[in-house]
């Protein structure tokens, strides 16, 4: 048999660096390519909040706007 684990304790600093900083490299990288197949006119930046790291890709121009409301261009670019 197994050894028995009687409690388990999250470790929140460690959990909050992950979101955070170490996972920055691996969000902007998945950025980057939704960028590229998005094609031109978009733009992305990445933040680091309170809570996690996030990347954000918007039309930039007038033209992607409208592509991406025609044709949902980033939802579609990201994958979905």
């Amino acid at each position: 048999m197994g050894m028995k684990i009687d409690k388990f304790v999250l470790n929140r600093a460690g959990v909050r660096d992950l979101l955070q900083n170490r996972s920055r490299g691996v969000i902007t990288e998945f950025g980057q390519a939704v960028l590229g197949r998005a094609g031109n006119g978009y733009d992305m930046m990445v933040n680091v909040g309170s809570t996690r790291c996030r990347a954000t890709i918007r039309a930039a121009t007038k033209e992607a706007d409208k592509d991406n409301l025609d044709n949902n261009t980033l939802l579609k670019a990201r994958g979905g």
